[in-house]
């Protein structure tokens, strides 16, 4: 009789087990050491749910509704750790694991601990945008570069490109790294030189987090003056593989994780677009082609030893549309000449690789980085697109431009300070092919080189911070020196010294002050430091072009209101920037450019521009609280810099004055959400065009498009601009796979934006330009309105199993 009551015992807690479904589990550990903290406590907030982990730091929580939580780990002697928004189904099991920092605090003092990340390093200017924030973004388009235009300080221009414009600064002024592997390019059909892209190239199904510092940069950081984009991917699964298949309105991709053996997983992410068959049914002149894919394995070598790898690519074709559309007016019929005379024929690809080793100890860990990027890109123009005759060639372009990177890291954490220290090094090839007619207006003979250039980079960094006044008081600074041997004064390191300091202070539960002050360098891009003339001369090298230097003084105020997941910061900032490359053809700074399709910086420069950008910034965030969460963002921003052929400083291409950013969203019942963001920013100024010499034959034949007057940069500014965007989800939860649909609605009120007026040529019945009766050497020329914004209806499906 006992044996039947011990198998039926055993079989009915067997069934017990089988009916409690595991929705949330993972490890909660130290990440210093990477040792586990046993018997931490794991709460789902608004829910009487909660469970302690285990010996090994291991915990799991079961049979939980599918929906949104918010997620808090906590242990004696650390600093408690939430997780926002974790999404919660039944087809598997979330995988969440909780990094708990220890509190050096004095345990008898009551120290209000908060529950928004503040960095030691980074304790200013620094915000955190999670993977459901990223992936509902209303008008993103799934796309992290349009997301964080959410975020005080960030600009954009009004056309579809995503070029980020950070507090005044140009789009090359900010840099990637990928869970600490530097990434150059995120964006597909990127303008050399610069940044930016009408599309990026990571998917944000394996984005887990993104940490955005706009000032105050650590030591470990550099060449960039405006920003840091920090993306911690996910981790692939270490139970189970998983799959997620997103259809949307422009391209195709499949992401898939998993272990691949007891101590390694994967994850990895693979996308097509067919945005071109889209493009040729609406008639629009370009079709763009994309492919991209991501590519991120974990193995855990040891308890003390990890390895990572990272894999990110894109190929990029641009080709013109010769078809005629249907029916269209005058205005419509010019505008697409304009982009068929004036867009070249393109295409690129770029990748990003490296392995990182994490050694942990008992008191902090080593950090080695080891890692290769390549960009190549070719672009071509013939007259009047006649590829026929080689003498109608306008241009062609190609280069390719490749990094070996090598950094090595150590962190040492004590009770109350912390110290990093490291070293860097750098070998770069720029491989350029270069044929262009359009400099025959300056240099009076076409451009036709083609070499190599190789260049060797170094850096060494030291960072420390200490806590004081029962860590109510933060002190901390840092220093780096780079150099590189692209230019006599370069190759020299104390010429590039970077010293930043930081402070903040506690002045009462969860209000801060904090202060910084840094100088920071970036190296010129290698269009302009691989430029060559006709001899094959390194120009720019000779020029001695030297490291770009921005010096940021910033304070601030933050509230933090953790019982209702709020976060109020106003940060005032002011930036002064010298040594910035001019060009030499025309006058104008470097920093005016890179909103574009083409190259940057391909061209003489000196190194003597000089800007400042200042202004106030404000932040309302409400994590998700009540089914409802929203960012409210206000910026009031100065832009400016000199040029040779103006007087004083001229506001700037990115000169906005005012941007109001303001998203907000509302879980519903049955597992709906609605979401909004509307977006106001000032006008921006832009070079008005010279007539005279644009109506020349010579100079049309060879550019077909008007030339700027640079005498007058800047002179004239584009009217505001604001949008309306929109979101609708739905989600549902099966036991083995889960859907979900969207709709969005890009410009929702139609918009539309005013640019720079498009200068065209009049033409006869053969669309062949007229000359201008009183002068036979003109043509007749007249302006067409130019604007940018139509409303853009999405609809995607994600299907998960």
């Amino acid at each position: 009789m006992k044996y039947y009551l011990i198998v039926a015992f055993t079989f009915l807690s067997v069934l017990s087990a089988a009916a409690q479904q595991v929705s949330l589990q993972g490890r909660v550990y130290n990440p210093v050491n990477n040792e586990p903290i046993p018997f931490a406590n794991i709460v789902v907030q608004g829910l009487d749910l909660g469970t302690v982990s285990d010996e090994n730091g291991n915990y799991q929580l079961t049979d939980m509704a599918p929906g949104l939580y918010n997620v808090r780990a906590s242990f004696v002697g650390f600093k408690p750790n939430t997780v926002f928004e974790v999404q919660v189904t039944r087809a598997r099991a979330v995988q969440l694991d909780f990094p708990l920092e220890e509190d050096a605090s004095d345990l008898a003092e009551v120290v209000v601990s908060s529950e928004f990340s503040r960095s030691e390093d980074t304790p200013i200017s620094a915000r955190k945008l999670n993977t459901n924030e990223i992936e509902r973004y209303p008008g993103g388009n799934r796309d992290i570069s349009r997301v964080i235009q959410a975020l005080p300080g960030v600009a954009s221009t009004a056309s579809f490109r995503n070029d980020i414009i950070i507090r005044g600064g140009a789009p090359n002024e900010n840099k990637f790294f990928i869970d600490e592997i530097e990434v150059p390019v995120i964006n597909h059909f990127a303008t050399q030189g610069s940044s930016g892209g009408p599309l990026g190239i990571l998917n944000v199904n394996l984005i887990k987090n993104v940490d955005v510092i706009s000032g105050a940069f650590p030591a470990n950081r550099m060449n960039s003056l405006s920003s840091f984009f920090e993306f911690e991917l996910k981790d692939g699964r270490r139970d189970k593989m998983f799959t997620q298949l997103t259809v949307g309105a422009s391209e195709l991709t499949l992401s898939n994780e998993g272990p691949l053996s007891e101590k390694t997983t994967y994850i990895l992410s693979a996308r097509r677009s067919y945005l071109q068959g889209l493009f040729r049914l609406l008639g629009l002149p370009f079709l763009p082609t994309f492919h991209d894919f991501t590519l991120k394995t974990k193995t855990r070598i040891n308890d003390k030893t990890e390895l990572t790898f990272l894999g990110v690519g894109a190929i990029d074709e641009f080709a013109l549309n010769f078809d005629l559309p249907g029916e269209e007016d005058e205005e419509e019929r010019d505008n697409r000449l304009f982009l068929l005379n004036t867009l070249p024929i393109q295409s690129q690809w770029n990748y990003a690789t490296g392995v990182k080793l994490k050694r942990f100890r008992s008191n902090g860990f080593w950090t080695y980085v080891l890692s290769r990027n390549m960009l190549n890109n070719r672009a071509f123009k013939y007259q009047n697109n006649d590829e026929s005759d080689p003498q109608n060639l306008i241009f062609d372009y190609r280069s390719q431009e490749s990094e070996n990177k090598f950094r090595a890291e150590n962190s040492v954490f004590g009770r109350g300070y912390t110290i990093k220290y490291g070293v860097n090094y750098e070998f770069s090839r720029y491989l350029i092919e270069n044929f262009d007619r359009t400099v025959e207006i300056t240099e009076g003979v076409p451009l036709d080189v083609g070499a190599t250039a190789l260049f060797h980079s170094y850096g060494a960094f030291i960072q420390g911070s200490k806590k004081l006044v029962n860590e109510k008081l933060l002190l901390s600074g840092g220093l780096r020196m780079d150099g590189s041997d692209f230019g006599r004064s370069a190759s020299n390191p104390l010429n590039q010294l970077s010293p930043r300091a930081s402070v903040s202070y506690q002045l009462r539960d969860q209000l801060f002050w904090t202060a910084n002050a840094g100088i920071y360098y970036q190296r010129p891009p290698y269009t302009v430091l691989g430029f060559r003339d006709n001899d094959g001369r390194l120009v720019n090298q000779d020029n001695d072009v030297q490291f770009i230097r921005s010096t940021h003084f910033i304070s601030g105020i933050e509230i933090q209101r953790p019982e209702k997941n709020r976060r109020f910061t106003v940060e005032g900032f002011y930036k002064l920037y010298a040594n910035y490359p001019t060009s030499v053809r025309n006058g104008v700074v470097l920093a005016n450019l890179g909103a574009d399709f083409g190259v940057i910086g391909n061209e003489p420069v000196m190194s003597d521009g000089r800007g400042r950008a200042y202004g106030l910034e404000f932040l309302a965030q409400q994590r998700l609280f009540n089914n409802f969460y929203g960012i409210a963002a206000l910026t009031l921003v100065r832009s400016e810099f000199t040029n040779p052929n103006t007087d004083g400083f001229v506001p700037s291409a990115w000169d906005n004055r005012f941007i109001v950013s303001l998203t907000a969203g509302k879980r519903l019942k049955r597992d709906w959400e609605i979401g909004a963001r509307w977006r106001f920013l000032g006008g921006t100024p832009f070079i008005p065009f010279d007539l005279n010499a644009s109506s020349l034959r010579s100079n049309w034949d060879l550019f077909n498009q008007g030339l700027f007057d640079f005498n007058r940069i800047n002179e004239d500014r584009l009217r505001s601009f604001h949008q309306l965007d929109l979101r609708v989800d739905k989600k549902y939860f099966f036991d083995k796979w889960n859907l979900n649909w969207y709709f969005d609605i890009q410009n929702a009120y139609n918009f539309q934006a005013e640019q720079q007026e498009r200068l065209v040529a009049v033409r006869d019945e053969q669309d062949r330009p007229l000359v201008d009766p009183a002068d036979p050497n003109r043509y007749l020329l007249r302006s067409i309105r130019n604007t940018a914004g139509s409303i853009l209806p999405t609809v995607g499906l994600i299907i998960e199993f």
